[in-house]
C-alpha cells in the first residue's frame, strides 16, 4: 500500500449532486472515495451537496459558492495524492468550514505540513475505542486504515490540536486548527457499531457553517 495512489480507482469521473436544492447549506464533497452514508448523514442535516472528482481544479469546486467542504474518505497512501493536499490546502485558506473524514483526515493533515505514516497493523473493524480530548466522552468506533497521522508532530505544530486519540495505541483519531473552522477525524462518523456515538461530528460541520454564515 506505500506509496500507491487509489482514489483515481473509485472517485467519480463526474460532478454530480446529493439532497434537496432547497436545503439550507451546500456542502462540496471532493471525492477520494466517499461512502453514501456519508452524503445521507449531510443530507439529512438540511446540506445539498454538489459532489466533484478527486482532480477538480479549486477554483471550480468554490465556484459554486458551497458553505463548507466536506474530505471524502478513500483508499491508498495520502502522501501519494500531492495534487489533492495542495486543494485542501487552498479549501483551509479560503475560511470556510472544512471536515475531513479518514483519507480526508491524513489529507487535511498532510496539507499543513504533518506527515503520515504506514502502520504496522491497520485499524480494522467496529469496536475500535476513541477518546474525546475535549469533552472527555468516549466513542465505539468503526475504522479501516493503515496510515495514521504522525503524533509527535501534530503536538509540535502551533496551530494543530488533537481532538481524538485511539485508546488502544495512543495514535492521532481527530484534529482540529485552533483558528480556522477545520477539523477532521481518522475513523468514520457515518457508521454504526456505537450505534451513533459519532454522529454529533456532521451536527458539529453544521454548527460551524452556521456561525461563519451569520
Amino acid at each position: 500500500m506505500e506509496g500507491l495512489e487509489l482514489s483515481s480507482k473509485v472517485c467519480t469521473k463526474e460532478s454530480y449532486f446529493f439532497g434537496d436544492e432547497n436545503a439550507d447549506f451546500r456542502v462540496a464533497v471532493l471525492d477520494i472515495g466517499v461512502k453514501k452514508n456519508i452524503l445521507r448523514c449531510l443530507s439529512d442535516r438540511g446540506c445539498y451537496l454538489k459532489v466533484f472528482p478527486m482532480d477538480t481544479p479549486f477554483d471550480e469546486i468554490k465556484s459554486w459558492n458551497p458553505d463548507g467542504f466536506m474530505i471524502s474518505n478513500g483508499p491508498g497512501d495520502p502522501a501519494a495524492m500531492p495534487k489533492v493536499s495542495e486543494t485542501v490546502t487552498q479549501m483551509i485558506g479560503s475560511g470556510i468550514p472544512v471536515f475531513g473524514i479518514c483519507l480526508g483526515h491524513q489529507v487535511m493533515a498532510i496539507s499543513q505540513g504533518i506527515p503520515t505514516y504506514k502502520m504496522h497493523n491497520g485499524h480494522r473493524g467496529i469496536n475500535h475505542p476513541i477518546k474525546n480530548m475535549v469533552t472527555g466522552k468516549c466513542e465505539v468506533t468503526s475504522q479501516n486504515h493503515g496510515f495514521v497521522v504522525d503524533r509527535e508532530a501534530c503536538e509540535k505544530h502551533a496551530d494543530m490540536e488533537i481532538t481524538h486519540v485511539h485508546l488502544n495505541d495512543n495514535t492521532v483519531a481527530g484534529l482540529r486548527l485552533k483558528d480556522r473552522p477545520v477539523f477532521s477525524v481518522q475513523y468514520h462518523p457515518e457508521s454504526s457499531p456505537g450505534p451513533n456515538d459519532s454522529r454529533y461530528l456532521f451536527d458539529q460541520f453544521v454548527e460551524n457553517m452556521k456561525m461563519v454564515s451569520a
